[in-house]
Protein backbone atom coordinates (compact mmCIF):
# COMPACT_ATOMS: atom_id res chain seq x y z
CA UNK A 1 0.00 0.00 0.00
CA UNK A 2 1.37 3.40 -1.06
CA UNK A 3 0.20 6.72 0.30
CA UNK A 4 1.32 10.35 0.24
CA UNK A 5 0.33 12.48 3.24
CA UNK A 6 1.29 15.95 4.42
CA UNK A 7 1.56 17.51 7.86
CA UNK A 8 0.10 20.97 8.42
CA UNK A 9 3.60 22.49 8.17
CA UNK A 10 4.03 21.12 4.62
CA UNK A 11 6.22 18.08 5.38
CA UNK A 12 5.37 15.33 2.91
CA UNK A 13 5.19 11.73 4.15
CA UNK A 14 5.79 8.94 1.63
CA UNK A 15 4.35 5.72 3.06
CA UNK A 16 4.70 2.17 1.84
CA UNK A 17 3.04 -0.40 4.09
CA UNK A 18 4.61 -3.87 3.73
CA UNK A 19 2.83 -6.07 6.29
CA UNK A 20 4.75 -9.28 5.60
CA UNK A 21 8.12 -7.94 6.81
CA UNK A 22 9.36 -7.30 10.35
CA UNK A 23 11.59 -4.34 9.57
CA UNK A 24 11.03 -0.70 8.79
CA UNK A 25 13.21 1.86 7.00
CA UNK A 26 12.78 5.57 7.64
CA UNK A 27 14.56 8.38 5.83
CA UNK A 28 14.25 12.13 6.20
CA UNK A 29 15.09 13.67 2.82
CA UNK A 30 16.08 17.33 2.51
CA UNK A 31 16.27 19.05 -0.88
CA UNK A 32 19.69 20.40 -0.08
CA UNK A 33 23.13 19.49 -1.38
CA UNK A 34 26.20 21.06 -2.94
CA UNK A 35 23.99 22.54 -5.67
CA UNK A 36 22.47 24.83 -3.00
CA UNK A 37 25.83 26.27 -2.03
CA UNK A 38 28.04 29.19 -3.01
CA UNK A 39 31.73 29.03 -3.85
CA UNK A 40 32.47 30.47 -0.39
CA UNK A 41 30.51 27.89 1.61
CA UNK A 42 30.97 24.87 -0.69
CA UNK A 43 30.85 21.69 1.38
CA UNK A 44 28.62 23.10 4.12
CA UNK A 45 25.74 20.70 3.36
CA UNK A 46 28.00 17.67 3.77
CA UNK A 47 29.57 19.15 6.91
CA UNK A 48 26.13 19.72 8.48
CA UNK A 49 25.33 16.08 7.76
CA UNK A 50 28.39 15.12 9.82
CA UNK A 51 27.51 17.49 12.64
CA UNK A 52 24.01 16.08 13.12
CA UNK A 53 25.72 12.93 14.44
CA UNK A 54 27.92 14.85 16.91
CA UNK A 55 25.50 15.31 19.79
CA UNK A 56 22.15 16.84 20.71
CA UNK A 57 20.74 18.41 23.86
CA UNK A 58 19.78 14.96 25.19
CA UNK A 59 22.16 12.52 23.46
CA UNK A 60 25.92 12.48 23.04
CA UNK A 61 27.43 11.43 19.71
CA UNK A 62 27.99 7.94 21.11
CA UNK A 63 24.45 7.73 22.50
CA UNK A 64 22.98 8.65 19.10
CA UNK A 65 24.53 5.65 17.37
CA UNK A 66 24.17 3.36 20.39
CA UNK A 67 20.45 4.03 20.61
CA UNK A 68 20.01 2.42 17.18
CA UNK A 69 22.87 -0.08 17.07
CA UNK A 70 22.00 -1.49 20.51
CA UNK A 71 18.68 -2.70 19.10
CA UNK A 72 20.31 -4.21 16.00
CA UNK A 73 19.44 -1.28 13.76
CA UNK A 74 21.39 0.81 11.27
CA UNK A 75 21.78 4.60 11.25
CA UNK A 76 23.52 6.53 8.50
CA UNK A 77 23.28 9.49 6.11
CA UNK A 78 24.53 10.77 2.78
CA UNK A 79 24.82 14.09 1.00
CA UNK A 80 24.56 14.47 -2.77
CA UNK A 81 24.40 17.33 -5.21
CA UNK A 82 20.68 17.94 -4.66
CA UNK A 83 19.65 16.12 -1.49
CA UNK A 84 20.72 15.03 1.96
CA UNK A 85 19.17 11.96 3.57
CA UNK A 86 19.34 10.71 7.16
CA UNK A 87 18.04 7.18 7.48
CA UNK A 88 17.39 4.37 9.94
CA UNK A 89 16.52 0.71 9.52
CA UNK A 90 15.17 -1.13 12.57
CA UNK A 91 12.76 -3.87 13.59
CA UNK A 92 9.19 -2.61 13.23
CA UNK A 93 8.79 -2.69 17.02
CA UNK A 94 11.29 0.18 17.29
CA UNK A 95 9.60 2.67 14.94
CA UNK A 96 8.91 5.13 17.77
CA UNK A 97 12.57 5.19 18.84
CA UNK A 98 13.78 5.59 15.26
CA UNK A 99 11.58 8.65 14.74
CA UNK A 100 12.69 10.03 18.10
CA UNK A 101 16.40 9.73 17.18
CA UNK A 102 15.99 11.22 13.70
CA UNK A 103 13.95 14.17 14.95
CA UNK A 104 16.36 14.72 17.85
CA UNK A 105 19.28 14.93 15.43
CA UNK A 106 17.38 17.22 13.09
CA UNK A 107 16.06 19.70 15.66
CA UNK A 108 18.38 19.54 18.67
CA UNK A 109 21.93 19.18 17.35
CA UNK A 110 24.30 21.37 19.35
CA UNK A 111 26.94 22.40 16.77
CA UNK A 112 29.48 22.68 19.56
CA UNK A 113 32.56 24.66 18.49
CA UNK A 114 34.96 22.06 19.91
CA UNK A 115 33.18 19.25 18.05
CA UNK A 116 33.16 21.35 14.86
CA UNK A 117 36.94 21.71 15.01
CA UNK A 118 37.34 17.95 15.54
CA UNK A 119 35.04 17.19 12.63
CA UNK A 120 36.93 19.55 10.35
CA UNK A 121 39.93 17.24 10.70
CA UNK A 122 37.74 14.25 9.83
CA UNK A 123 36.31 15.92 6.70
CA UNK A 124 39.75 17.18 5.63
CA UNK A 125 40.92 13.57 5.73
CA UNK A 126 37.86 12.59 3.70
CA UNK A 127 38.80 15.22 1.09
CA UNK A 128 42.37 13.92 1.02
CA UNK A 129 41.06 10.40 0.50
CA UNK A 130 38.89 11.74 -2.33
CA UNK A 131 41.90 13.41 -3.92
CA UNK A 132 43.85 10.13 -3.73
CA UNK A 133 41.08 8.27 -5.58
CA UNK A 134 41.38 8.85 -9.35
CA UNK A 135 37.72 7.94 -9.96
CA UNK A 136 36.56 10.58 -7.48
CA UNK A 137 38.90 13.17 -9.03
CA UNK A 138 37.60 12.20 -12.46
CA UNK A 139 33.98 12.68 -11.43
CA UNK A 140 34.65 16.11 -9.93
CA UNK A 141 36.55 17.49 -12.92
CA UNK A 142 34.05 16.06 -15.37
CA UNK A 143 31.21 17.97 -13.69
CA UNK A 144 33.26 21.15 -13.95
CA UNK A 145 34.09 20.38 -17.57
CA UNK A 146 30.39 20.05 -18.32
CA UNK A 147 28.95 22.87 -16.23
CA UNK A 148 31.81 25.29 -15.56
CA UNK A 149 31.34 27.50 -12.50
CA UNK A 150 27.68 26.59 -11.87
CA UNK A 151 27.05 25.23 -8.37
CA UNK A 152 26.04 21.87 -9.85
CA UNK A 153 29.76 21.37 -10.54
CA UNK A 154 30.88 22.04 -6.95
CA UNK A 155 32.41 19.04 -5.14
CA UNK A 156 30.07 17.60 -2.53
CA UNK A 157 32.80 17.55 0.13
CA UNK A 158 33.82 21.14 -0.56
CA UNK A 159 37.44 22.27 -0.46
CA UNK A 160 39.93 22.24 2.38
CA UNK A 161 39.81 26.04 2.49
CA UNK A 162 36.01 26.26 2.78
CA UNK A 163 35.77 23.47 5.35
CA UNK A 164 38.37 25.15 7.56
CA UNK A 165 36.28 28.35 7.53
CA UNK A 166 32.99 26.98 8.89
CA UNK A 167 31.68 28.36 12.19
CA UNK A 168 28.85 27.24 14.44
CA UNK A 169 26.72 30.27 13.61
CA UNK A 170 27.26 29.79 9.87
CA UNK A 171 26.22 26.14 10.06
CA UNK A 172 23.11 26.93 12.11
CA UNK A 173 22.03 29.73 9.77
CA UNK A 174 22.45 27.55 6.69
CA UNK A 175 20.50 24.71 8.31
CA UNK A 176 17.70 27.09 9.32
CA UNK A 177 17.45 28.41 5.76
CA UNK A 178 17.66 25.10 3.87
CA UNK A 179 16.17 22.54 6.27
CA UNK A 180 12.47 23.33 6.07
CA UNK A 181 9.45 20.97 5.98
CA UNK A 182 8.33 22.46 2.67
CA UNK A 183 11.54 21.16 1.10
CA UNK A 184 11.60 17.79 2.85
CA UNK A 185 10.09 14.32 2.71
CA UNK A 186 9.82 11.65 5.38
CA UNK A 187 9.89 8.29 3.62
CA UNK A 188 8.76 5.20 5.53
CA UNK A 189 8.72 1.67 4.13
CA UNK A 190 7.99 -1.51 6.05
CA UNK A 191 5.57 -2.81 8.65
CA UNK A 192 3.72 -0.17 10.67
CA UNK A 193 0.27 0.52 12.08
CA UNK A 194 -1.53 2.46 9.36
CA UNK A 195 -4.05 3.98 11.76
CA UNK A 196 -1.33 5.37 14.05
CA UNK A 197 1.45 6.43 11.70
CA UNK A 198 0.22 9.97 10.95
CA UNK A 199 -0.13 10.93 14.60
CA UNK A 200 3.21 9.35 15.44
CA UNK A 201 5.01 11.32 12.72
CA UNK A 202 3.16 14.48 13.69
CA UNK A 203 4.32 14.08 17.30
CA UNK A 204 7.97 14.24 16.27
CA UNK A 205 7.89 16.48 13.18
CA UNK A 206 4.68 18.52 13.43
CA UNK A 207 6.34 21.40 15.29
CA UNK A 208 8.93 21.92 12.52
CA UNK A 209 8.68 25.59 11.55
CA UNK A 210 8.00 26.30 7.88
CA UNK A 211 9.72 29.67 7.37
CA UNK A 212 11.11 29.42 3.84
CA UNK A 213 9.35 28.93 0.51
CA UNK A 214 10.02 26.09 -1.91
CA UNK A 215 13.57 25.75 -3.29
CA UNK A 216 14.19 25.30 -7.00
CA UNK A 217 17.30 25.05 -9.17
CA UNK A 218 18.18 27.09 -12.23
CA UNK A 219 19.10 25.13 -15.34
CA UNK A 220 22.91 25.25 -15.68
CA UNK A 221 24.69 26.38 -18.81
CA UNK A 222 26.67 23.73 -20.67
CA UNK A 223 30.39 24.56 -21.03
CA UNK A 224 31.80 21.29 -22.45
CA UNK A 225 35.51 21.63 -21.71
CA UNK A 226 37.82 18.61 -21.70
CA UNK A 227 40.02 18.37 -18.61
CA UNK A 228 43.06 16.25 -17.76
CA UNK A 229 44.38 15.89 -14.19
CA UNK A 230 47.97 14.70 -13.89
CA UNK A 231 48.33 12.00 -11.27
CA UNK A 232 51.12 9.49 -10.68
CA UNK A 233 49.13 6.33 -11.43
CA UNK A 234 49.52 3.44 -13.87
CA UNK A 235 46.22 3.71 -15.71
CA UNK A 236 44.37 6.52 -17.40
CA UNK A 237 40.86 6.90 -16.03
CA UNK A 238 38.53 8.17 -18.74
CA UNK A 239 34.98 9.55 -18.49
CA UNK A 240 32.90 10.36 -21.56
CA UNK A 241 29.64 12.35 -21.39
CA UNK A 242 26.67 12.43 -23.73
CA UNK A 243 23.46 14.35 -23.27
CA UNK A 244 20.85 12.89 -20.95
CA UNK A 245 17.42 13.60 -19.51
CA UNK A 246 16.39 15.43 -16.32
CA UNK A 247 14.65 13.56 -13.55
CA UNK A 248 11.00 12.91 -14.41
CA UNK A 249 11.47 13.05 -18.20
CA UNK A 250 9.15 10.74 -20.13
CA UNK A 251 12.06 8.93 -21.80
CA UNK A 252 14.29 8.21 -18.79
CA UNK A 253 13.38 4.53 -18.81
CA UNK A 254 14.06 4.21 -22.53
CA UNK A 255 17.46 5.84 -21.98
CA UNK A 256 18.18 3.49 -19.08
CA UNK A 257 17.37 0.47 -21.25
CA UNK A 258 19.57 1.72 -24.08
CA UNK A 259 22.36 2.55 -21.63
CA UNK A 260 22.20 -1.05 -20.37
CA UNK A 261 22.47 -2.37 -23.92
CA UNK A 262 25.40 -0.09 -24.69
CA UNK A 263 27.41 -0.49 -21.50
CA UNK A 264 25.40 -1.98 -18.66
CA UNK A 265 27.08 -5.33 -18.12
CA UNK A 266 29.38 -8.04 -19.40
CA UNK A 267 27.14 -8.75 -22.40
CA UNK A 268 26.90 -5.07 -23.37
CA UNK A 269 28.23 -3.68 -26.63
CA UNK A 270 31.08 -1.63 -25.15
CA UNK A 271 32.23 -4.40 -22.81
CA UNK A 272 32.26 -6.96 -25.58
CA UNK A 273 34.05 -4.63 -28.00
CA UNK A 274 36.66 -2.85 -25.88
CA UNK A 275 37.41 -5.51 -23.30
CA UNK A 276 36.62 -8.86 -24.88
CA UNK A 277 37.50 -8.15 -28.52
CA UNK A 278 40.12 -5.38 -28.32
CA UNK A 279 41.52 -6.13 -24.85
CA UNK A 280 41.92 -2.44 -24.05
CA UNK A 281 40.56 -2.37 -20.53
CA UNK A 282 39.42 -4.35 -17.52
CA UNK A 283 36.42 -2.19 -16.68
CA UNK A 284 34.05 -0.21 -18.88
CA UNK A 285 30.44 0.73 -18.24
CA UNK A 286 27.77 3.31 -19.08
CA UNK A 287 25.18 4.85 -16.78
CA UNK A 288 22.66 7.70 -16.98
CA UNK A 289 22.44 10.37 -14.27
CA UNK A 290 19.25 12.42 -14.02
CA UNK A 291 19.00 15.56 -11.88
CA UNK A 292 16.63 18.50 -11.67
CA UNK A 293 16.32 20.09 -15.15
CA UNK A 294 19.52 18.44 -16.44
CA UNK A 295 20.93 14.99 -17.13
CA UNK A 296 23.82 13.16 -18.78
CA UNK A 297 24.84 9.70 -19.89
CA UNK A 298 28.36 8.75 -18.80
CA UNK A 299 30.78 6.11 -20.04
CA UNK A 300 33.69 5.20 -17.75
CA UNK A 301 36.76 3.09 -18.38
CA UNK A 302 40.24 2.56 -16.95
CA UNK A 303 42.97 1.69 -19.43
CA UNK A 304 46.65 1.87 -20.42
CA UNK A 305 47.66 5.37 -21.57
CA UNK A 306 48.78 3.95 -24.93
CA UNK A 307 45.19 3.00 -25.76
CA UNK A 308 43.40 6.29 -25.03
CA UNK A 309 43.04 7.47 -28.62
CA UNK A 310 42.13 4.03 -29.95
CA UNK A 311 39.63 3.53 -27.12
CA UNK A 312 37.93 6.87 -27.76
CA UNK A 313 37.80 6.13 -31.48
CA UNK A 314 36.23 2.75 -30.72
CA UNK A 315 33.69 4.28 -28.32
CA UNK A 316 32.74 6.92 -30.90
CA UNK A 317 32.36 4.25 -33.57
CA UNK A 318 30.22 2.04 -31.34
CA UNK A 319 27.99 4.98 -30.35
CA UNK A 320 27.57 5.87 -34.01
CA UNK A 321 26.62 2.30 -34.92
CA UNK A 322 24.39 2.01 -31.87
CA UNK A 323 22.48 5.20 -32.76
CA UNK A 324 21.38 3.54 -36.02
CA UNK A 325 20.53 0.16 -34.55
CA UNK A 326 17.11 -1.34 -35.21
CA UNK A 327 16.13 -3.55 -32.30
CA UNK A 328 14.20 -6.66 -33.20
CA UNK A 329 11.05 -7.38 -31.22
CA UNK A 330 12.90 -10.26 -29.55
CA UNK A 331 15.86 -8.07 -28.54
CA UNK A 332 13.53 -5.35 -27.23
CA UNK A 333 11.55 -7.92 -25.25
CA UNK A 334 14.73 -9.31 -23.66
CA UNK A 335 16.03 -5.82 -22.81
CA UNK A 336 12.78 -4.90 -21.09
CA UNK A 337 12.65 -8.20 -19.20
CA UNK A 338 16.19 -7.58 -17.95
CA UNK A 339 15.17 -4.16 -16.65
CA UNK A 340 12.09 -5.59 -14.98
CA UNK A 341 14.12 -8.32 -13.32
CA UNK A 342 16.73 -5.91 -12.00
CA UNK A 343 14.01 -3.62 -10.66
CA UNK A 344 11.96 -6.36 -9.00
CA UNK A 345 15.04 -7.86 -7.33
CA UNK A 346 15.73 -4.43 -5.84
CA UNK A 347 12.31 -4.47 -4.16
CA UNK A 348 13.46 -7.19 -1.75
CA UNK A 349 14.82 -4.54 0.65
CA UNK A 350 12.75 -2.05 2.65
CA UNK A 351 15.75 0.30 2.47
CA UNK A 352 15.84 0.38 -1.33
CA UNK A 353 12.10 0.98 -1.41
CA UNK A 354 12.40 3.80 1.11
CA UNK A 355 15.17 5.43 -0.95
CA UNK A 356 13.20 5.16 -4.20
CA UNK A 357 10.00 6.51 -2.64
CA UNK A 358 11.76 9.34 -0.84
CA UNK A 359 13.62 10.54 -3.92
CA UNK A 360 10.49 10.39 -6.10
CA UNK A 361 8.40 12.24 -3.52
CA UNK A 362 11.08 14.90 -3.03
CA UNK A 363 11.71 15.67 -6.70
CA UNK A 364 8.52 14.53 -8.45
CA UNK A 365 5.99 15.02 -5.65
CA UNK A 366 4.69 11.46 -6.12
CA UNK A 367 5.46 7.85 -5.33
CA UNK A 368 6.08 5.57 -8.28
CA UNK A 369 4.50 2.21 -7.47
CA UNK A 370 6.08 -1.01 -8.80
CA UNK A 371 3.10 -1.40 -11.11
CA UNK A 372 3.74 2.06 -12.55
CA UNK A 373 7.48 1.44 -12.97
CA UNK A 374 6.85 -1.87 -14.74
CA UNK A 375 4.28 -0.12 -16.92
CA UNK A 376 6.82 2.57 -17.88
CA UNK A 377 9.28 -0.15 -18.85
CA UNK A 378 6.65 -2.08 -20.80
CA UNK A 379 5.71 1.11 -22.69
CA UNK A 380 9.21 1.41 -24.20
CA UNK A 381 8.76 0.97 -27.94
CA UNK A 382 10.50 1.67 -31.22
CA UNK A 383 9.08 5.19 -31.30
CA UNK A 384 10.56 6.15 -27.92
CA UNK A 385 13.84 4.44 -28.88
CA UNK A 386 14.01 6.53 -32.05
CA UNK A 387 13.40 9.71 -30.02
CA UNK A 388 16.21 8.89 -27.60
CA UNK A 389 18.61 7.90 -30.35
CA UNK A 390 17.96 11.19 -32.11
CA UNK A 391 18.32 13.32 -28.99
CA UNK A 392 21.09 11.52 -27.09
CA UNK A 393 23.15 9.12 -29.19
CA UNK A 394 23.20 10.68 -32.66
CA UNK A 395 24.72 13.98 -31.35
CA UNK A 396 27.44 11.84 -29.77
CA UNK A 397 30.08 12.77 -27.21
CA UNK A 398 29.74 16.14 -25.46
CA UNK A 399 33.02 16.17 -23.61
CA UNK A 400 35.59 13.98 -21.89
CA UNK A 401 37.66 14.01 -18.69
CA UNK A 402 40.86 12.13 -17.93
CA UNK A 403 43.10 11.38 -14.96
CA UNK A 404 46.55 9.90 -15.59
CA UNK A 405 50.30 10.37 -15.42
CA UNK A 406 51.22 11.54 -18.94
CA UNK A 407 49.40 14.70 -20.01
CA UNK A 408 51.76 15.40 -22.95
CA UNK A 409 51.21 11.97 -24.48
CA UNK A 410 47.42 12.19 -24.20
CA UNK A 411 47.43 15.78 -25.46
CA UNK A 412 49.45 14.79 -28.51
CA UNK A 413 47.30 11.73 -29.21
CA UNK A 414 43.99 13.60 -29.01
CA UNK A 415 44.88 17.06 -30.33
CA UNK A 416 43.22 16.47 -33.71
CA UNK A 417 39.81 15.80 -32.09
CA UNK A 418 39.80 17.29 -28.59
CA UNK A 419 41.21 20.38 -26.94
CA UNK A 420 42.54 18.93 -23.69
CA UNK A 421 43.14 21.38 -20.82
CA UNK A 422 45.57 20.57 -18.01
CA UNK A 423 43.54 20.91 -14.80
CA UNK A 424 45.51 21.82 -11.67
CA UNK A 425 43.99 20.57 -8.42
Amino acid sequence: MYEMLSLNNGLKIALEHIPHVQSISIGIWIKNGSRNESRENNGISHFIEHMLFKGTDKRSAKEIVESIEDIGGQLNAFTGKEATCYYVKVLDSHLDLALDVLSDMLFNSKFDEEEIEKEKSVVLEEISMDEDNPEDVLSNIHYEGLFGKDSIAYPILGTKETVKSFTSDELKQFLKKQYTPENSVLSISGNFNKSEIYNLVNRYFGHWNNSVSHIDYNKPDIVNKNYFVKKDIEQVHLSVALKGFPIGHEDVYTLLMLSNLLGGGSSSILFQKLREELGMCYSIYAYPNSMVNIGNLYIYMGLNKRYVKDALDAIEEEIKKFSNIKLSHEKLFKAKEQMKGNYILGLESTSSRMFANGKAALFLNKINTPEEILSYIEDINHESIERVMKEIFIPGIQNIALVGSDYDLVLNELKDKYEILNYKI
